[in-house]
């Protein structure tokens, strides 16, 4: 009988030159952590939280199981935790007491999450990055991210004034980042030279650079109750379908100075995560939006998915692309079950 040619590669004195074998590799948990390329830990996350009027409130998101509306006591408990957890930032989402159409209520110095970032800055101190969302859209009566016309058009130049108002008086209330999310052209460089006109240079700015039009912040909007109440936010968002135009808007705000971006939404983008990635020189964040969080808490409700091994592996793939922060609702859950 003749010799298997696997047989003759690996006999006694013969050259071996089968190619290596991954799988050799992959059969322990202990051999799989050790050939890790990703490694996604607490440090790479950012948990999101909302805060609202009343006194010992914490009110379930209905679409998002787990967050809550959380009045600003309880919102100093929650950050508490989120600290304790080894989690290194929040990031605040404000619901005012009362709208109007030119979300007064976002650079008053006694707004919510003016009032929200000085408790938490006499409770904390530094030993956790707290993050402001900048944008109108939760404290405009029409739900836009800007300044919005009779005729029902986004007055861009307009809106750039009073994002930089809002992103002084964040800063002055003891925000270490503001994070301008309405995309509105050279909102970074309008907030830069607020903040540095007021004296807060040390202040950083994260931009939303590549944030798209999408249809996955719908539970998001249930949370901050800042739905668009006539058109939609599609001429100011971006297209989902444009790449190169999400690597120049992320070069553009770090050249009107901004310390890191973003894309979000992070599930579907992961090509835009490397692309900008690759590109800049500042940190890249990605944030794992609400419908991606509610997609996977509603399958595994049903029985359908692992909810918790579909997050890490929804997570871990993000850092994959590219990410060196995760915004996500799934921060402090993950964090408690000692799944990261």
């Amino acid at each position: 009988m003749g010799t298997s040619p696997l047989k003759a590669m690996t006999a006694p004195n013969q050259p071996f030159d089968l190619p290596p074998r991954p799988r050799r590799l992959r059969r322990t948990a202990a051999l799989r952590r050790l050939a890790a390329e990703t490694r996604l830990t607490r440090d790479d996350l950012i948990q999101p939280l909302f805060v609202c009027p009343g006194q010992a409130v914490r009110r379930e998101v209905a679409s998002m199981p787990g967050i809550f509306n959380l009045s600003v006591d309880q919102l100093v408990d929650e950050a508490k935790a989120v600290r304790d957890l080894g989690i290194p930032g929040i990031i605040l989402f404000g619901i005012p007491e009362a709208k109007d159409p030119e979300g007064t209520q976002s650079r008053s110095p006694d707004g919510i999450i003016q009032r929200a970032l000085a408790a938490l800055r006499d409770e904390v101190g530094d030993e956790l990055v707290l993050i402001a969302d900048t944008c109108l859209c939760e404290y405009t009566d029409h739900g836009h991210c800007g300044h919005a016309t009779e005729s029902g058009e986004i007055d861009n130049d307009r809106s750039l004034e009073m994002l930089a108002e809002t992103a002084v008086s964040q800063a002055r209330a003891g925000a270490d980042i503001v994070a301008p999310s309405a995309m509105m052209d050279g909102q970074v460089r309008a907030i830069r030279s607020a903040l540095d006109a007021a004296g807060f240079t040390q202040t950083a700015i994260l931009a939303y650079s590549a944030k798209q039009a999408s249809a996955l912040y719908g539970p998001f909007r249930e949370a901050a109750q800042g739905a668009p109440q006539f058109g939609d936010r599609k001429s100011y968002q971006m297209n989902p379908a444009n790449a190169r135009e999400a690597v120049r808007e992320a070069r553009l705000d770090v050249a009107e100075g901004a310390d890191a971006v973003m894309v979000k939404p992070a599930l579907a983008n992961g090509d835009l995560i490397r692309a900008i990635r690759e590109e800049v020189d500042v940190p890249v964040a990605a944030y794992s939006v609400s419908g991606e969080y509610a997609m996977v808490k509603a399958a595994a409700a049903k029985g359908w998915i692992d909810g918790d091994a579909a997050a890490l592996e929804i997570l871990l793939g993000i850092k994959r692309a590219g990410a060196d922060m995760i915004l996500t609702y799934f921060a402090k859950e993950l964090a408690a079950q000692r799944r990261i």
